[in-house]
């Protein structure tokens, strides 16, 4: 999958207008001056309306709403497994963005024959506003799944309802100095958007973020750990991001972590307890429920039913 930006035009001199506007406009009242000089206030008045409409036109927006269903039409589909697949949706324009601020979700609702009502549920794209004209889901489709399984039916250009965004997780530089994450199957997509902002925000890349990050991710098998050679290359290129695997049936000559995430691997690989850190929990209920307790039991500060974005122990 394509994995290419669109990037909005630096401005009105931009080479894009320059030599998408101003030039062929120069040159249409040059030619017209010559051949019928008495059409240049129309010519002109014409070159300034496409000029007009076409520096409105590329001007970056934000597509999503917080109170309205909207429909995306599904542009690719990059199988990564036999039901994992990565969904990339088209913006109406590809100079626009979805408008999700970074750590939070949106809302995906479909009409499913079997249920009386209208079903709804919280996906994290695992791309940015940094990426113009489309969004990506990474999903993984469930025999007994609702709404993971209709998108998996999906044909190329069939579209889905979103709305957004949502959540009390927004991310900005600063906003700790550590961060803990504990991450089980497809609960990997809010950490990643959050490592990449702030892997993008490297000094190196031309940013202020020094923020630590420690990663425990969770899996039954090794063919399930979703998207590691994203998470590997981040590591490689990243000195502040480190990530700790743990599999329930490794392979042979693992070095990663067996069984479940314990509260030992949580004391060893993640920051401890401290006012500046925050331990970001995302996966299935029941790990979510263990890991709740586990990090109270190191005296983290007890989490909330419903997490809020000053709490020690964020579960997505």
């Amino acid at each position: 999958m394509s994995s290419a930006h669109k990037r909005r035009p630096s401005g009105p001199l931009s080479s894009q207008y320059i030599l998408g506007v101003y030039v062929p406009s120069a040159i249409l009242l040059v030619v017209t001056a010559l051949v019928k000089s008495d059409w240049i206030p129309f010519v002109a008045i014409i070159a300034t309306g496409l000029g007009t409409w076409t520096f409105f036109s590329n001007q970056v927006r934000k597509v999503l709403k917080p109170d309205v269903y909207q429909e995306f039409p599904l542009q690719e589909k990059t199988v990564l497994s036999h039901n994992v697949a990565i969904y990339r949706f088209s913006l109406p324009r590809p100079t626009h963005i979805l408008g999700l601020p970074i750590g939070q979700h949106m809302s995906i609702a479909a009409t499913l024959p079997d249920q009386p009502k209208e079903v709804v549920r919280s996906y994290t794209p695992i791309s940015s506003d940094e990426d113009h004209g489309y969004f990506d889901l990474l999903i993984k489709s469930y025999p007994t799944g609702n709404i993971s399984k209709y998108i998996s039916t999906l044909r190329i250009g069939q579209t889905m309802k979103v709305k957004g965004p949502k959540g009390a997780m927004v991310y900005t530089p600063g906003l700790v100095r550590h961060f803990g994450m504990i991450a089980g199957g497809t609960g990997i997509t809010p950490m990643l958007q959050i490592i990449r902002a702030i892997v993008r925000g490297r000094p190196r890349n031309g940013g202020r973020d020094t923020t630590k990050v420690d990663l425990i991710f969770a899996n039954v098998n090794f063919e399930d750990i979703l998207l590691k050679d994203d998470l590997d290359k981040l590591v490689a290129e990243d000195d502040g991001f480190r990530v700790y695997y743990v599999l329930n049936n490794p392979p042979e000559k693992w070095d990663g972590g067996v069984g479940f995430c314990t509260p030992d691997m949580i004391k060893t690989h993640l920051p401890a307890p401290a006012k500046d850190i925050k331990i970001l929990i995302c996966g299935p209920p029941p790990m979510v429920s263990a890991m709740k307790k586990a990090t109270e039991g190191l005296g983290y500060e007890k989490p909330k039913p419903v997490s809020k974005l000053a709490d020690q122990v964020f579960c997505f």
